[in-house]
């Protein structure tokens, strides 16, 4: 497997041989078929990361996230959750299949 993207708790894998990704969480690792990892991005930048900041919209500063149609089930807090937005969006990047908008 090639590493494509590593964060303070996340790594991001490629493997060409099984045409799918991985995905270590440190306390577990998921494997995304394309689709799924298309799925992944669309949650974490979905998520109000605002939100963390005002206790009154999220009292405790933890996001569930569930992955693979309910799989595999995380709690994550607000450091885990901005490094995983870091890590999707450098993922994409490397990978050359990133949705920045750019203005003409």
């Amino acid at each position: 497997m090639k590493v494509i993207y590593s964060s303070k708790f996340y790594t991001f894998y490629q493997s060409e041989r099984e045409r799918c990704f991985y995905l270590d969480l440190g306390q577990k690792t998921v494997r995304l078929p394309f689709c799924q990892l298309l799925a992944l991005r669309h949650k974490v930048m979905s998520i109000p990361i605002e939100d963390h900041f005002n206790s009154d919209l999220n009292k405790h500063g933890f996001e569930m996230l569930m992955l693979c149609n309910k799989e595999h089930f995380f709690i994550l807090n607000t450091l885990e959750i901005l490094d995983l937005k870091n890590l999707v969006d450098h993922s994409f990047s490397s990978l050359g299949i990133s949705s920045e908008n750019v203005l003409v």
